[in-house]
């Protein structure tokens, strides 16, 4: 235990984030550099000898919370970071941009404010970068087996590190010009530093594992010949199909998928772009979906100089406390004021969009949107609410419903999909097919990156079972594991 009163005598204090008027005008990380590290130590201490610690529940990669914890609460930032690194491979990503369900499981949060757990991990682990603490660690020696690995998302990084580690040859294939999935240009700059995955691929690299991007699995390399050449294969390729918005007006101009608008914001600060091809630039923008793909969408228009930003959700405003039906220790919907709510804009809850308005050129000028309520489970509009609003810019940012199958990946493989666009895969995350294992977003759906990497992981220990019969690497989560944050 770390100190045995923290609880009873320190109060929750988190990072200070940059003045508002000074972050909007760049693209960094939002947070004060080094504001954590004078008070992270007695927010360590925090932690409580609980007896059980339901955060390891709470967190899917079942991290090893109190462990660490103390570690950091006495500044042991090695022994800490070893701990951290047991069960996370990646804890610069997760203690950034996971929404910590941990916290939700915490026991202080009973009846007073959760432990910074999620403060505490990023800093650990940005201490041990900082001492040189995270090396290569390369296996000893090769088991003459190969794996491709589709997709650098968190899910493929994950089960790529482990399987090299175990000594297998690894290549990861990815579509984009650049590794990370999601990370790379999904997640704004402002809320991770792409610096991150870049050391973290290094990393990686030096270990043995192989990358190729611009490389598309199904039309640039067939299926055939990918498992023609590979002994085992995993497909961590995420749910790329966008859900879309069918109503009157939804060819006009100026109507994008948040994943056409955030990667042009983030190939401007690869360098690849002098302005965005879409921008928000002196428009009134509107972002459809409350979700936290379109907070990213809210932070990038206000760094391009929105003149009005308007967030709209289907679903009630949800409550600051706990609802009757989320317990503590389960993960609750509660009202959340991000990074990028704080900046400005509007939001909107309850409502639903009926149709767009545009120009004589074709360009969208403005939404209709109706007010909406749920009556004995279902959504009905409320007569005489409807109200128009102005649009030159709209996101859409509802959500993912399946990975994407017109590059013919799953047909050529023969897999088996479920009713909702997934991957079938058993306890092993072994799909239809034999050698071939699904991880992350691909088989389980829109999820959370910490649910990425743990089936990463997982799904490398099935590979390395199927490859040598068994397995030392960890213990890992099943797809019919119900976490009491889901």
């Amino acid at each position: 235990m770390a100190d045995p009163k923290g609880f009873l005598t320190t109060g929750r204090e988190v990072a200070q984030t940059r003045p508002v008027p000074e972050r909007v005008r760049d693209w960094n990380e939002v947070y004060v550099p080094g504001s954590l590290l004078p008070i992270i130590t007695k927010q360590a201490g925090r932690c409580m000898d609980c007896g059980i610690p339901f955060c390891h529940n709470g967190c899917p990669l079942g991290n090893l919370i109190p462990e660490w914890n103390d570690y950091a609460y006495r500044g042991d930032w090695t022994a800490a970071s070893e701990r951290l690194h047991a069960t996370n491979n990646f804890p610069e990503f997760t203690g950034r941009l996971c929404p910590a369900p941990c916290e939700s499981a915490c026991v202080l949060g009973i009846n007073q404010p959760a432990v910074t757990i999620k403060n505490v991990e990023v800093t650990i682990i940005d201490k041990a970068w900082e001492a040189g603490a995270v090396t290569a660690q390369p296996p000893g020696r090769l088991s003459g087996k190969t794996v491709a690995v589709i997709g650098s998302g968190p899910a493929g990084l994950a089960a790529a590190q482990q399987l090299t580690r175990a000594g297998h040859t690894v290549a990861v294939f990815e579509r984009a010009d650049r590794l990370g999935g999601l990370l790379r240009y999904g997640i704004p700059e402002f809320k991770m530093e792409k610096r991150h995955i870049n050391r973290r691929i290094e990393q990686m690299r030096a270990e043995g594992t192989k990358f190729r991007t611009g490389v598309e699995i199904g039309r640039d390399i067939t299926a055939t010949d990918l498992r023609r050449r590979y002994d085992a294969v995993v497909i961590a390729a995420g749910a790329t199909i966008a859900r879309d918005l069918p109503v009157p007006g939804r060819e006009l101009n100026g109507i994008h998928q948040a994943m056409e608008y955030l990667p042009l914001a983030n190939k401007v600060q690869e360098g690849d772009f002098i302005a965005p091809p879409i921008s928000a630039e002196g428009k009134h923008v509107v972002v459809i979906g409350g979700g936290d793909t379109g907070a990213d969408c809210v932070g990038t228009a206000h760094r391009q100089g929105a003149a009005s930003v308007t967030q709209l959700e289907i679903m009630p405003q949800p409550g600051e406390e706990r609802a009757p039906h989320q317990p503590w220790p389960t993960f609750p919907m509660l009202y959340k004021v991000t990074s990028a709510h704080e900046e400005g804009g509007e939001r909107v809850y309850a409502v639903s969009t009926t149709h767009f308005e545009g120009d004589e050129d074709g360009n969208v000028q403005a939404l209709h949107l109706v007010e909406v309520e749920f009556v004995d489970g279902k959504l009905h509009q409320k007569e005489g609410t409807e109200r128009r609003i102005p649009a030159q810019l709209v996101t859409l940012a509802m959500g993912f419903t399946g990975t994407d199958t017109e590059n013919g990946l799953t047909s050529q493989l023969g897999l088996e999909l479920d009713a909702r666009g997934n991957i079938v895969r058993d306890a092993e995350y072994a799909t239809s097919e034999r050698g071939v294992y699904a991880a992350g977003d691909a088989g389980r759906g829109q999820s959370l990156i910490v649910w990425a990497i743990a089936e990463g992981r997982a799904a490398a220990r099935g590979v390395d079972r199927f490859l040598t019969g068994g397995s030392e690497l960890p213990y890992p989560v099943r797809p019919t594991d119900r976490s009491l944050t889901v």
